[in-house]
């Protein structure tokens, strides 16, 4: 018989236990502060806001990887920490949230909205049931529209919260095993399509802001389309294959229920009025994105202006209230403060001294191979993933080092930053890795095995860095790409 005093002992126990595991982890995480601290206190040829706003960055990065603190809230924190030591003005916070890719994906949040009260998913979910006879042919139905989907949703974020309910309607036709799978291929199908096109990431969006305001070149709508469909294209279903191989039920039952248009009220109906407004909108913003480089205006003021018109009251598709609720406004301020961080690191100098710092090490790749430096480029990319989990960061912290790697050994910087890019977009590994992947594993009745997505991706990530290679060294150089 378990006694009180037992159950006391056992609690203490389990308190002093934890105690144990924050005081080691809270003295490893002040320990790393205090060498980044003197290190930098050490540091020639910095000046006082340029130290600051490095420890700042350094610290930002370590609070993200190690602890459990809400991203958005460290990177607020630490922007605070650099204006209240005077090394950055108040606009730095104020300025944040005046970033392109920060209205590109309030817009993009709204749009999906906008697709899912419209009743467009729905209406695909019933139409694929309809033409399913077997499983198999379900599942590429629904890679399809992921994979298309990318080019009228600028967010995996988005992507992954439309998505939602077209496989809800549909987790009824699988047994529990083929659930499983069908929760974890709907995530990474999402992310392998995000190359596809530049609206695909808002880090791609951060990517090309900072190439053209580094060296004044920059990737159009269009190239990004030629470069990047048809990998994207390749490696999605490469994808596809490989989870369905290595996951699907081999005994399971390949039919699924046979499921007839005139058996589904809403397939029988024309469209609705939403419906229709939707489908008109979403035909004149991809219009607006593929001709920016004849009317002029960005991408986000493109993708703002459509969600606008889905909001307009009594013509609109939602109202002001529920687009307002659909944006993930955490995600929102995370991006804005991130990106500042990674700014702040220009604006200071910061980026000109690393620079000038790794001349004498990254000389070394000037006579390289260029297999070599496009290995290299893929490798350090593909793999970032493992320590940094956001996507919009790995961005803020890569692709300003990828173009000064290029200056300095003077490649073409926009090759480089669109390789960088493509090998960010890859990041299958952990839960964590992508909010798509987060979306799905926290969902409840609909979520996969953490560990099935780490097996994935030991076999999809040595492929996918293969591939990569394979397309530079035949298609894309072929449509113009060069080192």
């Amino acid at each position: 018989m378990i006694t009180r005093m037992d159950k006391y002992v056992s609690k203490q126990k389990q308190i002093y236990t934890w105690l144990n595991q924050v005081s080691t982890k809270l003295l490893a995480i002040v320990s790393v502060h205090v060498f980044f601290l003197v290190l930098i206190v050490l540091i020639d040829g910095l000046d006082y806001r340029a130290k600051v706003s490095l420890f700042a960055f350094l610290s930002a990065m370590t609070l993200w990887i190690v602890t459990k603190f809400p991203a958005g809230f460290v990177a607020i924190v630490l922007i605070l920490f650099i204006i209240l030591l005077k090394a950055g003005n108040p606009e730095l916070l104020y300025n944040a949230l005046a970033e392109e890719v920060v209205w590109l994906m309030i817009g993009s949040f709204i749009i999906g909205e906008a697709v899912k009260q419209s009743g467009l998913a729905e209406r695909y979910s019933q139409y694929l049931l309809s033409r399913s006879k077997q499983k198999s042919h379900a599942l590429f139905g629904i890679t399809s529209i992921l994979f298309g989907s990318a080019f009228f949703i600028p967010s995996t974020s988005g992507r992954a919260a439309l998505s939602m309910p077209i496989i809800k309607q549909l987790y009824s036709k699988f047994s529990p095993k083929e659930q499983s799978v069908l929760a974890i291929m709907t995530p990474v199908i999402i992310l392998m399509s995000t190359s596809a096109t530049l609206i695909g990431a808002g880090s791609h969006i951060i990517g090309i802001s900072l190439l053209e305001n580094t060296v004044g070149e920059s990737i159009s709508y269009i190239q990004w389309l030629i470069w990047g469909g048809p990998f994207a294209l390749f490696i999605t279903l490469i994808s596809f294959t490989i989870i369905k191989w290595m996951w699907w039920p081999k005994d399971g039952s390949k039919e699924i229920e046979d499921v007839k248009v005139q058996e589904i009220p809403v397939l029988r109906q024309p469209l609705n009025k939403s419906e229709k407004k939707t489908v008109m909108l979403i035909s004149f913003l991809i219009i607006g994105w593929v001709t920016e480089s004849l009317h002029g205006y960005g991408i986000a003021l493109i993708t703002m202006i459509g969600a606008v018109l889905f909001m307009l009251p009594n013509y609109g598709v939602v109202s002001w209230k529920q687009g307002m609720k659909s944006v993930s406004w955490n995600l929102i301020i995370f991006v804005a403060a991130a990106t500042a961080l990674g700014k702040v690191l220009v604006d200071t100098g910061v980026v000109h001294w690393i620079e000038q710092k790794m001349f004498r090490m990254l000389h070394l790749f000037v006579d390289a191979p260029e297999w070599l430096i496009v290995f290299v480029i893929l490798l350090v990319t593909v793999t970032s993933h493992l320590y940094i989990t956001s996507h919009t960061t790995r961005a803020v912290v890569f692709i300003p080092s990828l173009i000064v790697f290029s200056e300095i050994i003077g490649v073409n910087a926009a090759t480089v930053v669109f390789l960088g890019l493509i090998g960010m977009n890859y990041c299958v590994t952990f839960p964590v890795s992508s909010k798509a992947l987060l979306l799905f594993y926290e969902e409840g009745d609909i979520s996969y095995d953490a560990r099935y997505l780490v097996k994935v991706s030991a076999v999809l990530m040595p492929l996918y860095i293969f591939v990569t290679m394979m397309f530079y060294f035949s298609y894309w150089q072929w449509a113009g790409m060069h080192v």
